[in-house]
């Protein structure tokens, strides 16, 4: 599983021109699932991004987590996270998760941010989605569970 996470002062999921997600203080996370993902990288994931210190404390510093500035999260399918750059100019998405595997996997992990005691919003899988964000800081994150 693969994860950009970017810490955001606002970020908003539009389908078909109208608003379907969004949040103001929080974790925008694109996340993508591999074929050979499973449920507990959901939760590994899950608890790391939910624990995330990196937003600022009173000096300034990167001491607090999403729950200490009252957080919340837009999680967004995406299966690009797994394409495959190697040869020429058009990438694959061989190693991206099929529907049938990738849906489940994609709603098991915002349950485990909402069983965190997190608001979540959400795209809609497989749409076509306008994602927009203020990026905060900028602070951006690439999470991968092979490496958690």
């Amino acid at each position: 599983m693969r994860a950009v996470v970017t810490r955001v002062t606002e970020a908003s999921v539009g389908v078909d021109g109208q608003v379907i997600g969004a949040i103001g203080v929080g974790f925008l996370v694109l996340l993508g699932i591999h074929q050979d993902d499973t449920v507990e990288q959901t939760v590994r994931l899950a608890d790391k991004i939910c624990g995330l210190r990196v937003f600022g404390d009173e000096n300034g510093q990167m001491n607090r987590a999403l729950a200490d500035v009252g957080g919340t999260l837009l999680v967004i399918s995406q299966f690009t996270l797994y394409g495959n750059c190697k040869k020429g100019r058009r990438p694959d998405f061989l190693a991206a998760a099929r529907p049938e595997t990738a849906i489940p996997l994609y709603e098991r992990f915002v349950a485990e941010c909402r069983e965190r005691g997190f608001h979540v919003e959400t795209g809609s899988f497989g749409a076509y989605m306008q994602v927009q964000s203020l990026n905060d800081g900028p602070v951006t994150l690439i999470l991968d569970t092979d490496t958690l």
